[in-house]
């Protein structure tokens, strides 16, 4: 369709926790430092954003370091700011302009405090009550700019905390974006929630295909493992979909790749699979375009031509992506529509954060 178109070098402490510096993913050289963040606010607020949803980030960055990620632009002003605050040293820092910008988005992944999440959790759902009008409160999005279940989550629960917190409440919209099987660890505490909340969790898959998530989702779950995460939350009740966000251009766009997609998803009994095109925000380019260069070096003239000027995806590409998906849908009795709306939402988010820039 485009074509139209493990060694540690040192200890810290987090929340008590020992932390080995680098004892993330380990990849040739590469290693992973863990940082511990004390914060004041842990819900963002839709005034904050100029959309209309409430989110919660528990780690700032994200070890799964997907090439496509949006959120990585934002990663090196969380870097200047603490390190002008004195919250981390100025080896880290140092550390941090060593190594290109947007690899320290999941090089360098901020731990927020357990404790100071707990107290901002408090002073936030207060301030979410004050402005909920006519009982009904804009959704709480858990994840929109880190995984919530990535490798950090399994020694430190700052996610399960956050989880824990929200149980003690009632008639919230929570939603959960994830590509991590570890989240099968909070199924309980899930549909506990499920009975005090309206509650979507968000499975993120772009591709069946292994060679394509190998290569631009590195160090991501495999396709086979979140579509059993999928199924096991939809065997419980619970309402889950794919994300497949982004749908990338000339790749995975295809009526085959597409249909394969839908195919799993229909296997796994997803209530729906919500589709959305690549943003090519700068931050971006820098990690996603030698991918392409690399395995798909044909494409790259017909990115940059499509992409001119613009980060947004051309508005007839997009809409023949949504016609594909919508017929692939029919086939298989599925619904592409986001039941939160939360796609849209995000997308329109980052516009209003990068105006600000």
């Amino acid at each position: 369709m485009f074509t139209q178109l493990q060694v540690a070098s040192s200890v810290r402490h987090v929340d008590g926790v020992s932390v080995a510096r680098g004892c993330g993913w380990q990849d040739g050289q590469r290693t992973t430092s863990l940082i511990d963040l004390d914060i004041k606010s842990i819900i963002n607020p839709p005034e904050s954003t100029g959309m209309g949803f409430w989110s919660i980030n528990p780690y700032v960055g994200c070890e799964l370091g997907c090439s496509y990620c949006y959120a990585r632009y934002a990663h090196r002003y969380v870097m200047e700011r603490t390190h002008d605050a004195g919250q981390i040293s100025i080896e880290e820092f140092n550390r941090f302009r060593e190594t290109q910008s947007w690899e320290g988005f999941e090089r360098q992944i901020f731990v927020k405090r357990r404790r100071s999440v707990l107290t901002a959790l408090e002073r936030d759902l207060a301030k979410i009550r004050r402005k909920s009008t006519c009982g009904r409160p804009h959704p709480i999005v858990i994840g929109t700019a880190t995984d919530p279940y990535q490798p950090a989550e399994q020694r430190f629960h700052i996610t399960r905390a956050i989880l824990s917190r929200l149980l003690e409440t009632r008639g919230l919209t929570i939603s959960l974006i994830t590509k991590s099987p570890r989240v099968c660890r909070d199924i309980e505490l899930l549909r506990e929630l499920k009975t005090r909340h309206r509650l979507v969790v968000y499975i993120s898959l772009i591709s069946t295909d292994v060679r394509i998530i190998k290569q631009f989702e590195a160090r991501s779950p495999m396709p086979h493992a979140r579509l059993a995460t999928l199924r096991k939350f939809t065997d419980v009740g619970i309402i889950a979909g794919l994300n497949v966000a982004p749908v990338l251009p000339g790749i995975t766009d295809s009526a085959f790749q597409i249909d394969s997609l839908m195919a799993a998803a229909s296997k796994a009994s997803a209530a729906f699979v919500h589709p959305a095109a690549l943003q090519f925000f700068p931050a971006v380019r820098d990690g996603y375009l030698p991918i392409v260069e690399k395995h798909f070096p044909d494409l790259v003239p017909r990115y940059r031509v499509a992409y001119r000027g613009n980060w947004d995806a051309p508005t007839d590409y997009v809409a023949a992506i949504r016609r594909r998906f919508q017929r692939a849908a029919r086939k298989y009795g599925l619904d592409t529509d986001d039941p939160l709306q939360i796609r849209e939402q995000r997308q329109a988010e980052c516009h209003a954060q990068l105006s600000l820039l």
